[in-house]
């Protein structure tokens, strides 16, 4: 018998539940999800994957946004995503993180990655050998987003903070790791279509916030967010920081964000 891994506890980040998810409580937690997507109106996604193999060190100001995505999506269709964080606010007032853990990436096999991050996610307490022992495969949590209402949701907005991979790996899951589309209009094309047109980067519209502090962290340290001292910094709380971001800055634009729409950081913005 395999041996199966107890839940992990319910932790809290800025006052939002981050709920673990691996294969042996997906069904529990996906019926949550609709039950909390079902009036949805913000989600904020975080993934993290093992890293960027292809054009790393390129200087990003130099390329054109095809040039960037095509280094992108090279990196995309290869390499295989550790984590997805996503992260729901809803019409009643609820705010609930779903942190899933990905068993799809194998270091033995040789699945293509770099040491450097690898060791940094280490550092923030990811565990490679619990998600290949314990984790879910990505298809099992396509088929779960598919029924959570969350994908191609009318007045959905989406968040992320500088997202341009973020989104592609969210789009790889949903769409069961079909390649990305070829072009810069082709991805946008199908991130409007799966995700809705309103998509904001939370680093795009703090560059205009006195000038934007590099990094989620700073950001939301300088937004007076307070940090997630009872949770692993893994992308769920980071899927937290972006949505908890965001609202904040709505409210020092007086809610207007429009000129934000759609602008996201490492693609269309360098």
């Amino acid at each position: 018998m395999p041996m199966m891994l107890p839940a992990a506890p319910v932790v809290t980040v800025a006052g939002v539940e981050v709920r673990p998810v691996w294969a042996n409580n997906l069904n529990y937690e996906l019926g949550l999800m609709q039950h909390v997507a079902a009036d949805a109106i913000c989600a904020a996604v975080n993934v993290h994957y093992p890293g960027v193999v292809h054009g790393a060190g390129r200087d990003q100001a130099s390329l054109t946004a095809e040039q960037r995505y095509a280094d992108l999506k090279r990196n995309v269709d290869e390499l295989k995503p550790l984590q997805v964080g996503l992260a729901v606010h809803n019409a009643r007032g609820h705010r609930v993180t779903w942190e899933f853990n990905l068993r799809d990436f194998d270091l033995a096999a040789g699945d293509a990655h770099t040491a450097r991050s690898l060791s940094y996610l280490a550092g923030r307490g990811l565990a490679l050998g619990a998600l290949r022992r314990h984790g879910l495969p990505a298809a099992a949590l396509a088929r779960g987003l598919a029924r959570s209402g969350l994908v191609a949701r009318p007045g959905l907005r989406w968040v992320a903070y500088s997202g341009t991979y973020h989104v592609a790996y969210l789009l790889k899951v949903i769409t069961g790791g079909a390649p990305l589309p070829p072009t810069v209009v082709g991805f946008l094309a199908a991130a409007r279509h799966l995700l809705g047109p309103d998509m904001y980067d939370v680093a795009r519209v703090a560059a205009d916030f006195h000038g934007g502090p590099v990094g989620l962290d700073m950001i939301a340290s300088r937004l007076g967010i307070p940090p997630p001292l009872t949770s692993p910094m893994l992308a769920g709380a980071a899927a937290v920081r972006a949505i908890e971001a965001f609202v904040e800055l709505m409210h020092r634009f007086g809610g207007d964000v429009a000129a934000y729409k759609g602008l996201l950081q490492g693609l269309q913005i360098t």
